[in-house]
């Protein structure tokens, strides 16, 4: 068969396009024609074929089109590999290898890319010819063939590296692991020198990142080999390349946290003996590097410390190391001069907020029971620095190593805090990050000093804006002792003042301060709850002023601040309207509103709002009225009666993202729960949208969309209940799904689906009872997970009425019933408790003789517990 050749025209012709493609001078609206046109070839068969050719073989066009042909190439391979032709599959990878050496480097890396994208797709046995190629490539001796072999297989590794830990079928070695690890590492492979000893930095660097992406998963190939692979560590830890000793630090850590976990193939005493000996070695290492110049050297050595900690290895080893490792840990948590945030420091409210500054940093969408919750904090606005790291690693020493840290840190951080001159502003600043750093695992230690904490109060008038704002952080880090303290006169006076000084700070003209602020005292909310209360007035005052002055960016702040006020003193804060907040509720809710009104129409029609769309801001509107319905209850009433936010809530729970509908269900729940008859004229429609989030697919980012809407459909149904009759059938089957896999769903969606479960059939027995038997067992397993609590309560009397209904359907799950019920540690409410009694009796009747089946598969405590109902 003959092999392929491009036409000279169509070559041309493409090569016209992709230097007009990556040209500077192009126009977008010319680069819009020009990808539309590569778009277009790219549904000619053999397009992917001229686009390798001129890649590897086009040697009299530039490097730069070579490339761009390559990447697109890549791109291609991605969507539409598995329907291109086996011939043309072919003609591309038996271009490809002998390009692995090409003299060029920008082409290696660009065919070593191409290749890992096509081993992600095809697998390695999808391609027998890759791994001799490779092989080969790596013991020429070649620095250009050895590079680019190195090159592809690293990316291989990067991305996909369970790939070449997997069987191929017709290969000796087994794994393609077995091949290519010695080749790297082992000392007495006669290669050894060209990779981990080469004088070339790149085959150091390569060969380095391929080992290191296999100690997570620890092959029985490198863990075999570990020894050797330690070695090679340590003859690569003084490399004078800094990527090379960053990549020899990632590897101590990585080892720190895999060989302690768990490998089903060995013991953890026999794992961590092979580390053992060379830990102190790896310790003293870390240390020095740590020290080192390059901050990215130097931020990867201090991972090590907090990992060290969460690996749980022996501390001793570690304690010894504090009085030198502290002072470095301290002296690395001063601002860098190239920080970026030296420069945002210096914004005052004046100036205007940049696009980019605008994603939030604090604010999380509402999640009821969200203390079960885990969710990520995706906050890309802070990139994680050697300062920011070497405060964690105090945090940890703290934790595991308690008061023993302050002898060798407090004497420093006084030190640096008397300093007065401006010139040591940096140090000043990282001594109060560094007592907010251990402020809960030195608690007890800190403790004398701490009836002092008013040493801290005049850095909140510092001159420098970064002291001022980190002040704010350290005294909310202590809100706890300020409030225990509280009961003294001379506590109460402290805490006072710490609070205006909060709130003095909350007006701050720097935009970074009044940022900071806001989110300490959002803390100090949380802490002091009712104790706030004898300063509503002033509170109010200084959150209002904040309201009309801050800038978009810090106005996201506030609004949590004040849903978080809303949250703290609740119905305190409707006592308060007469007093301190009346002047200030119709504006705050109608600002709310307008917010959101503005970003709807700006989500359809940006000139006309005259605004860019940014959800965000619904989100927080939202949430805002969600705290100050839960902070007013009625009294929300004269606020919304004759608004229209029962139409704009309605279309933000029918929102395609996913935070939006989060904080809508949010609302509906709240307002259900104080002022149900505003729903009333569009009940059906909330309570439709509702359950339509719980046949859902429940991503991650659903879970918590489907979590408050549950939630928000047991509040109305409590408040409204027959008329919440047309979906209970619909919503009974979507959550006996949710309770029956409940392991791939977190915990709050869970109890809130139990709960809300029982509310249902409390309400509509004879809708839920036909169906029991399909959700009754993991309903009673989630039920028994519930704390005692009225919505508990609730639930029970839906479980005693389905019962009644329908007995039998129970009679299978009888154990669970009888645990769910010994789950209480009192019930309170007297119907509650003779509900559950003519159950458990009632089935005693029922069952005769095989009652005694029953009680003897219960454990002793339950049955302890159940005696209480004379069974």
């Amino acid at each position: 068969m003959a092999v392929w050749q491009p036409r000279e025209d169509g070559l041309s012709e493409i090569c016209a396009l992709l230097e007009q493609q990556i040209s500077p001078s192009s126009a977008a609206v010319d680069k819009s024609q020009i990808w539309k046109q590569l778009e277009h070839f790219s549904q000619i068969p053999d397009f992917n074929n001229y686009l390798v050719f001129i890649l590897v073989r086009a040697q009299g066009k530039s490097v730069e089109i070579r490339q761009a042909a390559g990447l697109l190439l890549k791109n291609n391979l991605k969507g539409g590999y598995s329907s291109m032709a086996q011939e043309n599959r072919k003609y591309i990878k038996s271009e490809l290898l002998p390009c692995l050496g090409a003299v060029d480097r920008h082409i290696r890396t660009t065919v070593g890319t191409i290749i890992s994208e096509i081993v992600n797709i095809d697998g390695v046995s999808g391609w027998l010819e890759l791994l001799p190629a490779l092989v080969t490539c790596l013991d020429s001796n070649d620095l250009n063939h050895m590079d680019g072999a190195m090159d592809a297989l690293s990316k291989i590794c990067e991305d996909i590296p369970h790939v070449l830990d997997s069987e191929v079928p017709g290969l000796a070695e087994t794994t393609p692991i077995n091949i290519f690890l010695p080749r790297l590492f082992q000392i007495d492979y006669h290669l050894f020198e060209q990779f981990f000893q080469s004088p070339h930095a790149s085959l150091r660097k390569l060969s380095l990142g391929c080992v290191n992406q296999y100690v997570i998963i620890m092959p029985a190939a490198l863990y075999n080999s570990m020894d050797k692979y330690l070695q090679g560590l340590f003859v690569l830890a003084n490399d004078p390349v800094a990527e090379v000793r960053k990549l020899v630090c990632a590897a101590f850590v990585q080892l720190t946290e895999v060989l302690p976990s768990s490998i089903e193939f060995v013991p953890f005493f026999y794992r961590f003996c092979l580390f053992q000996p060379h830990l102190r070695n790896v310790m003293e290492y870390m240390l020095q590097v740590n020290k080192y110049p390059d901050e990215e050297v130097a931020l990867e050595a201090c991972e090590f410390w907090s990992a060290y900690c969460d690996a749980q290895l022996p501390p001793d080893n570690l304690k010894e190391l504090l009085p030198r490792l502290i002072p470095v840990l301290l002296s690395n948590m001063a601002y860098a001069d190239d920080d970026e945030s030296l420069l945002d420091a210096e914004e005052d409210e004046s100036q205007p907020d940049r696009d980019q500054d605008l994603k939030p940093r604090f604010h999380t969408s509402r999640l009821h029971g969200s203390e079960y919750f885990d969710d990520d904090d995706d906050d890309s606005f802070n990139v994680w620095n050697l300062r920011k790291c070497s405060a964690a690693a105090i945090d940890v020493l703290s934790n595991v190593f308690g008061d023993e840290i302050l002898p060798a840190l407090m004497p420093l951080i006084q030190a640096k805090i008397s300093t007065s001159g401006d010139e040591t502003w940096k140090e000043r600043e990282a001594a109060v990050l560094t007592l907010g750093a251990i402020a809960e695992g030195c608690f007890n230690g800190l403790y004398p000093h701490l009836s002092e904490a008013t040493f801290l109060l005049p850095l909140l008038d510092d001159k420098f804006p970064l002291i001022r704002s980190i002040s704010c952080w350290t005294l909310s880090r202590f809100g706890k002792y300020l409030i225990q303290e509280t009961g003294n006169p001379k506590g109460y006076e402290q805490f006072e003042k710490v609070l205006m000084g909060l709130l003095r700070r909350l007006l701050d003209t720097n935009k970074r301060v009044q940022e900071a602020a806001c989110s300490a005292f959002a803390t100090v909310e949380e802490d002091a709850a009712e104790e706030l209360v004898p300063h509503l007035g002033v509170i109010l005052q200084h959150l209002m002023c904040a309201f009309g002055k801050y800038q978009r960016r810090n106005l996201r702040i506030v609004y949590d601040a004040i849903g978080t006020l809303a949250d703290s003193v609740r119905e305190e804060l409707n006592k308060a309207l007469g007093v301190g907040f009346a002047p200030f509720a119709q504006p705050v809710f109608q600002r709310c509103m307008d917010i959101i009104q503005l970003q709807q129409l700006a989500k359809v029609d940006p000139a006309s709002a005259g605004a860019q769309y940014d959800r965000e801001f619904i989100v927080c509107s939202l949430d805002l009225l969600s705290g100050l319905a839960e902070g007013l209850g009625s009294g929300i009433e004269s606020l919304i009666s004759q608004s229209n936010l029962r139409d704009v809530l309605l279309k933000c729970c029918m929102d395609e993202t996913s935070d939006v509908r989060q904080s809508a269900f949010a609302l509906m729940g709240d307002l259900a729960r104080v002022f149900p008859a505003y729903l009333q004229p569009r009940l059906l429609e909330f309570l439709e949208i509702a359950s339509q989030q719980l046949n859902a697919n429940l991503s991650r980012e659903n879970l918590s969309v489907a979590n408050n809407a549950c939630w928000a459909i047991g509040e109305l149904a409590v408040k409204v209940r027959q008329e919440v009759s047309p979906i209970v059938t619909n919503v009974v089957s979507s959550l006996g799904l949710i309770l029956q896999h409940g392991e791939a769903v977190n915990k709050s969606l869970v109890e809130n689906s139990a709960i809300t479960l029982g509310r249902l059939a409390w309400i509509r027995p004879d809708l839920v009872a036909p169906h029991m038997e399909h959700f009754m067992k993991p309903w009673c397993l989630a039920l028994s997970m519930v704390r005692d609590d009225i919505e508990k309560e609730e639930a029970f009397r839906g479980l005693c009425a389905v019962v009644k209904v329908n007995p039998s359907g129970g009679v299978s799950s009888l154990v669970f019933i009888c645990k769910a019920i010994a789950s209480w540690h009192e019930i309170r409410n007297e119907d509650v408790k003779n509900e559950v009694s003519q159950v458990l009796n009632g089935y005693k009747h029922m069952l005769g003789n095989s009652w005694a089946e029953c009680w003897s598969a219960l454990e002793p405590p339950v049955k302890e517990r159940l005696s209480r109902y004379q069974v």
